[in-house]
């Protein structure tokens, strides 16, 4: 292949260009701030999961109590109901008393076993109402947090996208001064090296940063200025600056 000196070298502009894009590139993709932004959306979704189990246990230990307690109070109600027959003189079997007061010991038994119940449950339902403004109070700092680190994300991504845009507009410029198929042969060598031309200077490829022999540089010098060359190691266009020695 062909092309001018000067076109040769204006791949070693785009070389630069590609590099810097690369390395904005990369700067995106592993941004700090998305990673952190990443960690504090998961742990957000943990907390959402949280707060939602932590409020299905609310209601359920809610319902739990109320059922406790209207347990508690028909039995309260028995005993009651009993005592009044007990002190009304309604009961004058003597079998019929045992009975009644033997009922009104089973009751107040039961009461006491409900009323415990009810305790429990209380208590149950009071740790899990604590956790649960707990981890709301950390859900609305990690909101206040997430905000926060999306605004210094946001602000580097734009940063980045500012300088990318630059670059690819003064890409864009010199490309259209590569002849196209020097150009198309840099493109198919950048997509597999990332870079497609290097400089030859000190008699060393900057691509792969390997010193040339003393036959490859012969045959640079011997070359006719407009002729494409490759280097031998990492098939990258050589683009030849006046130094083939140190």
């Amino acid at each position: 292949m062909k092309a001018s000196p000067e076109a040769q070298l204006k791949l070693l502009e785009l070389a630069e260009l590609d590099t810097e894009l690369s390395r904005l590139d990369h700067r995106r993709r592993t941004l700090p701030e998305s990673q952190e932004y990443e960690r504090a959306q998961a742990r957000d979704a943990e907390l959402r999961d949280e707060l939602a189990t932590l409020e299905a246990q609310q209601s359920d230990l809610a319902r739990d109590q109320a059922k406790a307690e209207r347990d508690v109070d028909q039995v309260r109600s028995r005993i009651e109901r009993d005592r009044d027959r007990l002190d009304a003189g309604l009961v004058s079997s003597p079998r019929e008393l045992e009975n009644l007061q033997s009922e009104i010991g089973s009751l107040e038994r039961r009461q006491s076993n409900l009323e415990e119940v009810v305790l429990e449950v209380m208590q149950r339902l009071e740790d899990v109402s604590r956790r649960h403004t707990s981890v709301a109070a950390e859900q609305a700092t990690l909101t206040g947090q997430r905000d926060q680190i999306a605004a210094r994300r946001d602000s580097a991504l734009a940063e980045i996208s500012e300088q990318a845009g630059k670059a690819g507009d003064r890409r864009a410029g010199i490309a259209a001064e590569v002849p196209d198929d020097l150009l198309g042969l840099y493109d198919r060598l950048r997509a597999q090296h990332t870079v497609g031309a290097a400089a030859l200077r000190g008699g060393r490829c900057e691509g792969c940063h390997l010193s040339l022999n003393t036959v490859d540089l012969g045959r640079i010098r011997a070359a006719p200025p407009d002729e494409v060359l490759r280097c031998e190691e990492c098939r990258r266009i050589l683009v030849r600056t006046g130094e083939l020695s140190s």
